[in-house]
């Protein structure tokens, strides 16, 4: 089958918006009789007649008014593409960022600031998920850089780098009266209270596990969550007890109306750029890393 000529379908279409030829051909800047020749052309390419003449208009036939539907169509999604390139040419830089669900959302906010505030006309576009997922979008370069807090695993075959960024300890919340009759004796006071856990795909899940282990702490894992902001507003309600890095206690404090237990040293969180260059090169990933504690490249 012949392909489609688009020039044909194009002046087929604001023939038919217009319903005249003339006026058609002085909206397009060419001659009656190049329009008429194209629509002529369009109807032999296609075998079937498009229009029907009434008078000294033109009306659409039955297969005429099937084409033009499409045709709209698919002037309309060009007309998408320009406003899109429109809008892009308005932003020098996109960022594309992937954050996963263990992330607190105030931590990923802050790590960001710098780089909104240091690189002109920067578009922001944050993608959340888990970090396989995350990871993958990398590969296929649909993302910049990840902020995450586990390091590209040993062995993967995915080509990025780590750049450890933060560390924090962690600090134990619950609702006040539970907070109250946990402080004493801490952390030992944890055994047997209702504790909300980070999930498997967490980065400090193990940590915390081990941080029981060692001080012979076996509370009441009672809920576990994948997403930090899900699991601290069951907090929030009185469910159990949780930990969140000690670098946003006041932010815990403030958004979720909890108390402070007790504080930790002993594991910390730590955060990584993943980035799938060695050296890097989007203004806005340098920024992340070279503002932030520890900005040196794992490897």
């Amino acid at each position: 089958m012949t392909p489609l000529n688009y020039n044909h379908l194009y002046y087929f279409f604001h023939v038919a918006t217009d319903g005249s030829i003339t006026r058609a051909s002085k909206r397009l800047n060419l001659t009656p009789q190049t329009i008429s020749g194209q629509i002529a052309a369009f109807e032999e390419q296609l075998g079937v007649k498009l229009f029907r003449r009434e008078g000294r208009r033109l009306r659409l036939s039955e297969q005429g008014r099937q084409i033009y539907a499409h045709a709209d169509e698919i002037f309309q999604l060009g007309r998408e593409i320009r406003q899109m390139l429109q809008n892009e040419s308005a932003h020098t830089e996109t960022f594309r960022v992937g954050i996963t669900d263990s992330i607190p959302k105030i931590l990923a906010n802050r790590l960001l600031q710098p780089a909104l505030k240091a690189v002109d006309n920067l578009r922001l576009q944050c993608h959340e998920g888990d970090q396989e997922t995350l990871l993958a979008e990398l590969a296929v370069s649909r993302l910049d850089c990840i902020i995450t807090d586990q390091p590209l695993p040993s062995g993967s075959h995915i080509k990025a780098w780590n750049y450890r960024i933060l560390e924090s300890g962690f600090t134990f919340f619950a609702v006040p009266g539970l907070a109250e009759t946990c402080r004493s004796q801490f952390p030992a006071s944890l055994s047997g209270k209702p504790f909300l856990a980070p999930g498997r795909k967490a980065g400090s899940r193990s940590f915390l596990k081990a941080w029981f282990e060692k001080h012979r702490i076996t509370p009441e894992i009672v809920a576990e969550f994948d997403d930090s902001a899900l699991l601290k507003s069951f907090g929030q309600t009185g469910l159990g007890i949780f930990a969140a890095p000690t670098i946003i206690e006041a932010y815990v404090i403030s958004q979720y109306g909890v108390a402070v237990i007790g504080r930790t040293q002993e594991f910390v969180d730590v955060f990584y750029v993943i980035s799938p260059e060695r050296r890097l090169q989007h203004p806005a990933t340098l920024e992340i890393v070279n503002t932030s504690l520890g900005g040196a490249a794992d490897g």
